[in-house]
């Protein structure tokens, strides 16, 4: 077993699931676990080498760009419905970087 690819998709996993929970409960601590989980996924992204690295990366940036304002338009602004539709589409870029991993590990198989 890889042990560096499995971390690799835990976090992967864990960035789509925590900013999936803030979605049910909006708080301000599960955006920042949710970010600060996000970032922990594209730091492990960088210096990777796959067939799909780049646009693994580039989702996860994507994700960051989304939930890094989130934090502050909930936290500091107390813009709910602001947080809400950006952290929506950081799900839909850790969605993205699930299914591009998935095509990876297809392509690597063969």
């Amino acid at each position: 077993m890889n042990w560096g690819k499995v971390f690799y998709i835990f976090f992967t996993l864990m960035s789509l699931t925590t900013s999936a929970a803030f979605l049910y409960e909006n708080s301000a601590v599960a955006l920042f676990i949710a970010g600060s989980v996000n970032i922990i996924s594209t730091l492990m992204k960088i210096g990777v080498r796959n067939i799909l690295s780049a646009e693994l990366l580039a989702g996860s940036l994507v994700a960051d760009l989304h939930l890094i304002p989130a934090f502050f338009a909930l936290q500091f602004y107390g813009n709910h419905p602001l947080a809400v539709g950006l952290v929506i589409g950081a799900v839909v870029a850790n969605v993205y970087t699930i299914i591009v991993s998935m095509i990876e590990s297809a392509k690597g198989k063969g």
